[in-house]
């Protein structure tokens, strides 16, 4: 069996050696011409898997991609030419909402306001949107969720409206990119909505960069707008708006939800599915091969805090890092240059914090760091 995987697959190795040859590509340079003979084809979200990447290929069996979003991949080609497909949701959810708490954590210091004094506004309450949603009710942080589809299908938590959610202090954006349908997100943050916002919020993007109109989005900025800029993605990745750059307050390169625990836990989720697509009772586990971090325990001898909160998250992991490597490298490197070299980085989990028996409150462990017993 032939199986081709993103390079940037962590583990990749380690979890499908046993299947047969391992081929690794680029995921944006992938050609028809080199998977031509792949049994199996392992990407992410850069490589759009579609007719024309599999024209050459006959044998092809299995699709897998180690990310949430799907809209790289033509389901309905891949449906009709029989060909099995999975996708891996929620892998990097933790990841993602952690970069949210990263970045309010930074505001709030460069800016000089209270974190937990915060409204948030999560559009999408999918798999990201919930653990956003449980990171915010473990700190006490007032939060509302707008998601129409979910509502409609009888989830049974309080949804509030697009308005409602869009006059929160925060707006955290966690869709899908759709273009169709009754809800599309294609710019749903329009020049119309850009232009209602207001200069004491902060607005997040860490789904996919068209749900924002970007260049309308830039013409507002040019023109004095003040809200807060924190995004992640872009339109037209690789090649995306520089200019809206210097306008953001916390700019990176797509990857709030690579840390090492999400980047892997997709890897994980393809292995496991394609142990189920060829009927073999899978033996191998992500807990295997993740490192010890360099700082593994923690004691905490003092109740819960803002000044606790900030020292916790930027201990494992501080968003500056990689906005100021954004800042630095992407005239000179290039998008994909920065998340192909991204250094590690850890989720909460990877950290076991101890409580002393003084501790009143258990925020760490809900926030989800580890729960190591006394």
């Amino acid at each position: 069996m032939k199986i081709f995987y993103d390079e940037n697959m962590p583990f990749a190795k380690e979890f499908f050696s046993d299947f047969g040859e391992l081929y690794p590509f680029a995921g944006r340079e992938l050609t028809a011409e080199q998977v031509s003979d792949a049994d199996v084809l392992l990407v992410r979200s850069i490589t759009q898997v579609n007719e024309s990447l599999l024209a050459f290929n006959n044998k092809l069996s299995f699709v897998g991609t180690a990310t949430i979003g799907v809209d790289h991949i033509d389901q309905s080609y891949l449906n009709a030419r029989d060909i099995t497909f999975t996708s891996a949701p929620g892998c990097n959810a933790v990841s993602v909402a952690e970069y949210v708490v990263s970045a309010l954590v930074v505001l709030a210091e460069r800016n000089l306001f209270n974190v937990l004094d915060l409204t948030v506004g999560i559009v999408g309450a999918g798999n990201t949107g919930s653990r956003l949603s449980e990171k915010l009710s473990a700190l006490g942080i007032k939060h509302l969720l707008h998601d129409p589809l979910l509502q409609q299908s009888g989830d049974e938590r309080h949804f509030s409206s697009l308005d409602e959610v869009l006059a929160c202090d925060v707006i955290s954006l966690h869709v899908p990119l759709t273009r169709d349908g009754q809800f599309p997100t294609y710019h749903l943050l329009d020049n119309q909505r850009l232009l209602a916002l207001k200069s004491r919020q902060i607005l997040i993007n860490a789904c996919r960069g068209e749900v924002i109109d970007n260049q309308a989005l830039l013409k507002l900025k040019q023109q004095g707008m003040k809200t807060t800029l924190v995004l992640d993605v872009w339109e037209n990745e690789p090649n995306i708006l520089q200019p809206l750059i210097e306008f953001a307050d916390i700019a990176t390169a797509h990857i709030a939800g690579y840390s090492l625990e999400g980047k892997a836990r997709g890897s994980e989720m393809l292995y496991l599915a394609l142990c189920q697509q060829l009927k073999i009772s899978p033996d191998k586990q992500l807990n295997q091969f993740l490192p010890t971090p360099l700082i593994d325990n923690v004691e905490i001898k003092h109740d819960f805090s803002e000044i606790l909160l900030n020292q916790l998250v930027k201990m494992v992991y501080d968003v500056r890092r990689d906005d100021a490597l954004f800042r630095q490298q992407i005239s000179s490197q290039g998008f994909d240059h920065i998340r192909k070299t991204y250094p590690a980085r850890r989720e909460f989990s990877a950290i076991s914090v101890t409580l002393a028996n003084s501790v009143k409150t258990d925020v760490p462990h809900q926030l989800g760091f580890n729960n190591k017993p006394k």
